[in-house]
């Protein structure tokens, strides 16, 4: 692969995952366009990334629209903010704006808008002087169609584009150029619970389904996009009319093969000429660890969330990732504040490790603010 493309190339795939000093081998599984599975919903963040089975709303567009028949508000429109990877730039940011509508009460449309701005590179040759500075981007357009199977079960379908511009030009006698992929999501939803009493709700979800990407015109130098599944529950107590408690557990797996050593080019041939669907079903038992180290390629969420009145919440929850498949591990707060169809959503991610093993997501924080439509 050439050279400057390698680098280009893994700064943007490993940008969300912790720099780690450790004696174990790390191999991360890594893909093109990772900000697909960035959190964009202030909402889930603050509960440790979970949103696969949590209570119906609009950030189901983000997570299952399987969800979505499922809203009580005939629609809605949210807008995201969030300042990235603060501990190692200061002109990263992630925006989304996301919204559905209920056509009827067995129906749904809804709609995503991702833009991430993975700050100003600088290109050099190979003495270190500076040639030029490019203002990378990366954008995601989704449209999609919910409804009922039956008053307990929902499915959504989103279609995708996918766009990411990192470098244009020629580069050390490599050209390179905007990657283009489409993708599709499936998700579905059980909801168990009963509006005075609470109780279980299920989800499962597959995203990023789709294409490869590649940033050259040569045809066999293709990445993966992060297609994954997600499994989730959540649990709702309600105390009295006022006070209720939800938590949530998420797992999710990538459905990318484990990367080869680049030291083996029979087997870096092997990895980048495997087909998207076989690529889907090899992932679960392709790492060289065996069965041991595939269950570290599944990450966790956990969280728990607290609403008085249906007018204020506060949450907490934990992410984890293992420390060879990339090391992010923290704790995120998060608080709402709902008045009449407004709503506004704070979330932070708080500080954890020290030194050159600090998590470059430490604190994060983002923003979110809903307006509901209703009948």
């Amino acid at each position: 692969m050439n050279k400057l493309k390698y680098i280009v190339i893994t700064t943007f795939v490993l940008i969300s995952n912790s720099i780690i000093a450790q004696t174990e081998s790390i191999n991360v599984v890594t893909t093109a366009v990772p900000f697909l599975r960035i959190s964009s919903d202030a909402t889930a963040s603050g509960m440790g990334t979970t949103g696969i089975a949590t209570t119906p709303g609009v950030n189901a567009t983000y997570w299952n629209t399987g969800k979505l028949p499922f809203t009580t508000a005939k629609g809605a429109i949210n807008a995201n903010y969030s300042p990235w990877l603060r501990e190692w730039s200061n002109d990263t940011y992630l925006a989304s704006v996301a919204g559905y509508y209920k056509l009827n009460d067995n129906e749904t449309i809804h709609g995503v808008v991702r833009y991430f701005n993975p700050g100003d590179i600088d290109f050099t040759d190979k003495s270190g002087n500076k040639l030029q500075t490019y203002h990378p981007n990366e954008f995601g357009i989704d449209v999609g169609y919910a409804r009922k199977l039956s008053e307990r079960m929902g499915l959504g379908l989103t279609l995708k584009y996918i766009r990411s511009d990192l470098s244009k030009g020629m580069q050390n006698g490599q050209t390179f150029k905007a990657g283009n992929a489409v993708a599709a999501d499936l998700g579905f939803y059980y909801d168990l619970r009963k509006e005075d009493k609470g109780g279980w709700s299920f989800g499962a979800t597959l995203a990023n389904l789709g294409s490869k990407i590649s940033y050259v015109e040569n045809s066999n130098q293709k990445d993966f996009i992060p297609a994954n599944l997600g499994l989730g529950t959540s649990y709702t107590r309600v105390i009295n009319d006022q006070n209720r408690i939800n938590v949530a557990l998420d797992i999710n797996k990538l459905l990318v093969p484990t990367p080869p050593s680049l030291s083996d080019s029979f087997a870096v041939a092997t990895y980048r000429n495997k087909s998207v669907v076989g690529s889907w079903f090899s992932s679960f038992g392709d790492a060289p660890g065996g069965f041991k180290e595939e269950l570290k390629e599944w990450q966790m969420s956990v969280g728990m969330e607290y609403w008085y009145d249906n007018m204020f919440a506060l949450r907490a929850g934990y992410f984890y990732e293992n420390k060879i498949k990339g090391n992010r591990q923290h704790l995120s707060a998060g608080v709402t504040i709902k008045y009449n169809v407004a709503t506004i959503n704070f979330c932070y991610l708080a500080p954890s490790g020290k030194g050159i093993n600090r998590n470059p997501l430490s604190n994060t924080l983002q923003f979110g603010l809903v307006f509901e439509i209703n009948n």
